[in-house]
């Protein structure tokens, strides 16, 4: 096993943290351009990952890998889209909690194991990922980077089988958490989901060829249309030009996570059938009903608080109005690895508008409160540019809990919520007033009554749908 083929470096840094990752992966089986149309796929999942990104491809008897260091565009140059050749492709745009933030660690992951070549890319975390390395280790193994993806090609390689789709069904079989897979074969595509479905990934199509994504809005940007998620356990082998389900692990009980609908995906995307800048209105709407209070102007915080916003004001009578204008070329604040950047980043990430907020009473709705630097410095935001009371509404319950499923919510003790009171985060913020939206309220919310249950929420309740390590508990 090895590093891979033919890596690009634009740029590098190093970063200490755990594992865990939100990422983005595409697949595309059965296309002329396949590496471009990846392309165009990870810049429409750039909001799950900006560290790194990589496309690999096949061309029926070998692959081609190029990863950077960066975003899509920094990682990606037209030189290394024209050096993949090949009709199947796999990407991945990454945000790390494993390890270091380098080009060892950028996926996705080429390995040449017995039963051939393969690239992997991966969405989620596996809770079990140390104590699977330490056994390959043991063994002889020799991992080249830090990730927890790594331990599936390793355990390819010791399933004592020569068929590649028996030995990814083995690995899997293996490894417990959180993923959504894509392994890029020289004549195949397998995709696979966790048998609890945290992580989400849909099929689609694009002419003669099929797709798969993080997020349907992905499969926009290819140009394709929807056709059906991969069920969770499931193992679908893209070959031939058709989809084939060829495995599917012992099912578990179903926990997309909730926080996808928050906060994570964009809002043009699909996700089990509900659309999710719906979803985040009902959510607004959902918040009026169990908050309401008395103000002028309702204000979204861009982007990902907007549709929450919307759907308050419409249900409440308020007008909506944009008293905050956000900087588009600076990156997400939530998913910014050190506190030092992450200050730096709400300076110069949003402006107020002075003229609309001056005077006047603003509910600022937005869709969390992780450590309460972003909230903090809005508060702030708003009072200087005049507003008379800041009423601050949450369409999520309260972080309490670490994630061990691939976000980056690394301990208790960063989480506000998790040592202070509703009322001690208000002060702490410097809100006038602060609510949150219930657990209940954010379900029904994200699905009808039917599949209300079908949700993680365990960074809200503590309780986890795959139990983590020991290990894990201990670093978090």
């Amino acid at each position: 096993m090895h590093p891979g083929q033919a890596h690009a470096i634009h740029g590098n840094g190093e970063q200490d943290r755990r594992f865990g990752c939100e990422c983005g992966i595409v697949a595309i089986h059965g296309h002329p351009r396949a590496a471009e149309l990846s392309y165009y796929g990870l810049f429409a999942l750039q909001h799950r990952g900006q560290e790194s990104a990589g496309v690999a491809t096949a061309n029926g008897a070998s692959l081609s890998v190029r990863r950077g260091m960066g975003l899509v565009a920094d990682a990606l140059k037209p030189s290394d889209l024209a050096a993949l050749p090949g009709e199947d492709a796999v990407g991945h745009t990454r945000y790390s909690t494993t390890g270091s933030s380098t080009l060892a660690n950028a996926q996705p992951l080429y390995a040449r194991l017995r039963q051939g070549e393969v690239a992997i890319a991966h969405n989620g975390n596996l809770v079990n990922a140390a104590e699977l390395r330490a056994r390959c280790e043991a063994a002889g193994s020799i991992f080249q980077g830090e990730t927890d993806t790594e331990v599936i090609p390793h355990l390819m390689a010791r399933a004592e089988t020569d068929d590649l789709t028996e030995a990814f069904f083995r690995a899997l079989s293996q490894v417990h958490g959180a993923f959504a897979l894509a392994l890029l074969a020289p004549d195949r595509i397998l995709l696979a989901r966790d048998p609890n479905g945290i992580r989400p990934l849909s099929l689609g199509q694009a002419g003669d060829a099929l797709l798969a994504a993080s997020e349907t809005c992905a499969l926009d940007a290819m140009g394709g249309r929807f056709l059906r998620d991969v069920a969770p356990g499931e193992v679908v082998e893209l070959r031939g030009g058709r989809v084939e389900t060829v495995a599917s692990l012992p099912a578990g009980r179903p926990a997309l996570c909730l926080f996808e609908y928050i906060y994570l995906a964009r809002p043009d995307s699909d996700l089990h059938g509900r659309n999710v800048h719906l979803a985040r209105k009902a959510m607004g709407r959902r918040l009026w009903q169990e908050a309401p209070v008395a103000a002028d102007v309702v204000v979204g915080v861009p982007d990902s608080g907007i549709s929450a916003a919307v759907g308050f004001a419409e249900e409440s009578g308020i007008p909506y109005e944009m008293g905050l204008v956000k900087n588009r070329y600076v990156a997400r604040t939530f998913i910014q690895p050190a506190q030092a950047l992450r200050e730096a980043g709400v300076s110069v990430k949003l402006n107020a508008v002075g003229r609309v907020l001056s005077g006047r009473r603003v509910v600022l709705v937005d869709d969390s409160i992780v450590r309460g630097t972003t909230s903090r410095r809005l508060v702030t935001l708003l009072r200087e540019a005049g507003a008379t009371a800041v009423h601050l509404r949450i369409s999520a319950p309260p972080f309490k809990h670490p994630c061990y499923y691939g976000i980056d919510i690394p301990t208790a003790g960063e989480l506000l919520a998790a040592r202070r009171t509703v009322a001690e985060m208000a002060a702490e913020v410097g809100a006038d007033s602060l609510a949150f939206l219930s657990e209940a309220g954010a379900r029904s919310a994200a699905a009808d009554a039917a599949a209300a249950d079908g949700f993680c929420t365990a960074c809200f309740t503590g309780q986890y749908p795959v139990a983590p390590q020991p290990a894990e508990r201990a670093l978090r």
